[in-house]
């Protein structure tokens, strides 16, 4: 089996979660930042990177999803907020509605990225408030700091040996 691996990242949180997929992806496996994403064919599984904007898919990702027909794809998303939560949770419905019916999401997981400085200081600075500003979203800042760290990149490449065992399982 061949996997592609897209990735979109802004601050390099989910190029590492990439990456750490790459390493241990059935041999033929590709992995490409969305910039340089080619052409879907030929690929039995795509894995779909992102990090959440505002509870969603970025939109360089977004593009790219509308782009795939008939793929069997993963999603993996990282964000500031813990990765077991509701917000993960209406991070990949989100994703899913993204993409054009024919598709088929037979995979997902999260891992916490560490949030943007830059986007901490402006929404403090201008006062931005989202339904996860102020002190809950200072909690998150603060729990995100170093993710993903060893430990999520070792949890990453774990759920691709076992994802690659199940394909070649149930789907060869």
């Amino acid at each position: 089996m061949k996997f592609l691996i897209v990735y979109s990242s802004k601050t390099g949180n989910t190029k590492k979660v990439a990456e750490a997929l790459a390493r241990v992806a059935p041999i033929g496996s590709e992995i490409h930042s969305i910039e340089e994403a080619g052409d879907a064919d030929g690929f039995d599984v795509i894995f779909a990177g992102y990090w959440l904007d505002r509870g969603g898919v970025d939109e360089k990702m977004k593009k790219y999803l509308r782009t795939l027909h008939k793929k069997k794809i993963v999603l993996f998303e990282t964000m500031g907020a813990d990765p077991e939560s509701e917000h993960a949770i209406i991070g990949f419905a989100n994703a899913a509605m993204v993409l054009p019916e024919g598709n088929t999401v037979i995979g997902v997981f999260a891992l916490q990225g560490e949030i943007n400085p830059a986007l901490l200081e402006t929404m403090r600075t201008m006062g931005i408030t989202t339904p996860h500003s102020g002190p809950e979203m200072e909690k998150c800042a603060a729990q995100a700091v170093g993710h993903p760290n060893k430990v999520d990149l070792e949890k990453a490449e774990t759920y691709m040996k076992s994802f690659s065992e199940k394909c070649q399982r149930y789907f060869v």
